[in-house]
Parts: C-alpha cells; structure tokens; sequence
C-alpha cells in the first residue's frame, strides 16, 4: 500500500464516520470513531478494498451490512468494494449501523439524559417533570438511532423527508420494562407520519415476512385515500423485530375484538 492509496482510504473513512485512523502498516490501515464504537481494517487486494469491522454488536454489524450489500460480502464478516464510491457505501452505512444498533441508543441516551438532570433544579428531581425529561430524552435517542438503521426512509414507502417521519414503537415506550427495551432498534420501524398513527394505534400491523396488515376498521374508501389499496410491505425485517413484532400483532388482534 504506498502513501496514496493510504491517504485515500483514511480521507474516505474521515468522510464517511470513521474520522480517525487508530492504526496504519504497509498493509492495512485501522479506523475508529468518537461517535460509535465500530472499527474497520481496510487492506487491499488487487485492486479491492477489504473491510473488517470489529463493534460490540460485530455479528448484527455484519448480518446488516450482508443483508444489503450481498454483492460485496468477501468470507464470512469480510467485504470487498471493488472502488472508492463502493468504499465509501460500506463505510457509510456501517457508521450508521453502528451508531444505531443496541446498544448504542441507550449509551447516548445516558448521555445526554446526565446532560439534562445537572441542570434540573433539585427540587424537581424525581419529580413528574424528572420523568418528562427522561421521556423526551429518550425519544430522540430512539428516533436518532431509528434514522440511523433505516437509513433515513420509511421503512415501507421509501419516503426520505425527515419532517414525514416518526420512530414507531411496536411494544409501546410505557409497556417496556427497561430502557434497553424502549431505546432497541428492532423495538419498531421507521415509518412515515400517516402509517405512524395508524401502528401507534394498532390499524395496521405486520406479519413475520413483513407485509402489512388492516385492521377491518379501515374502511375501502378509507383505505384508497390513504394509499392502502395496495399491496405494501417493509423493505426487509430482522429476526430481532419479530419478538416485538408478535407484541404488537397480538394488540393489533385484540384491537379487532
């Protein structure tokens, strides 16, 4: 690996979440971040950029980046990108991944919720005002990671306007028994505003392969003007959705009674 190709694969990992370089050889360059505790080694191989993460989370890491990125998985947790732009996608998305996968959300979480209660008055601590703010908190942490994961697109229609869109728990934020629970990524979808409110409520659910479910509730001509008269399902569903997922199908069942 000469000076070039070296430089070239640090400023793509500085440009795309993994700004700092924790370790460089001849042969291979290791990156982190401030922002996720993923790590890459990036070496290459005639011609192509080989990519191994090592995270907390390294095998959800890899089953995401595998899942939609096919065509670029090497060997088993090893990717290749065969050019820069390639480079810069994996990158990308596994700084995003990273930042949202559990347990990351509750890290930032406890962060800023810390950030928060010193400048609370101590005699609003553990107050209803404490809680308010532990939920606001919260929220955002959730919605961040949920951007993060979904890439910044509802989950079923592809809209990417983050004003249209709404981090939608599939076990609600009071049914959860710990803040693991309320902050996980699998812990519902991304979805843009109107079905937002139609999950929250359990009109619409979604089965174990992902497509939607309508509650007999939605009437026909209430189902054409929501754009429901047709076939839709999630881009792709994790094996750690579906606990939750079961979760909501089943108050989404009982919401038909």
């Amino acid at each position: 690996m000469n000076p070039l190709q070296r430089a070239l694969i640090e400023k793509a990992g500085h440009d795309h979440g993994f700004e700092y370089v924790s370790a460089s050889t001849d042969s291979q360059v290791q990156m982190a971040s401030a922002r996720h505790p993923a790590q890459v080694v990036v070496r290459l191989d005639g011609g192509r950029f080989i990519l191994s993460f090592n995270a907390l989370t390294t095998a959800q890491l890899n089953n995401e980046l595998a899942r939609s990125f096919p065509e670029f998985l090497f060997d088993d947790g090893v990717f290749q990108a065969p050019d820069q732009n390639a480079l810069a996608v994996l990158l990308r998305r596994a700084a995003e991944l990273a930042h949202a996968l559990p347990n990351q959300a509750v890290r930032d979480f406890d962060v800023s919720l810390q950030q928060e209660l010193d400048h609370l008055p101590l005699e609003l601590k553990g107050t209803e005002v404490e809680r308010l703010v532990r939920q606001r908190v919260g929220q955002q942490a959730f919605r961040s990671a949920m951007l993060d994961y979904w890439g910044g697109a509802c989950a079923v229609t592809g809209i990417a306007i983050p004003e249209l869109l709404r981090a939608s728990h599939a076990k609600p934020w009071a049914e959860c028994g710990s803040d693991a629970e309320r902050l996980d990524v699998f812990n519902g979808f991304l979805l843009s505003a109107n079905l937002d409110a139609l999950f929250d409520r359990f009109l619409i659910s979604f089965d174990n392969g992902g497509e939607l479910l309508l509650s007999s509730q939605i009437s026909h001509s209430d189902r054409i003007l929501l754009g429901l008269d047709r076939p839709l399902q999630l881009h792709w569903i994790a094996s750690e959705h579906l606990p939750y997922l079961g979760y909501h199908r089943q108050c989404f069942i009982s919401a038909q009674q």
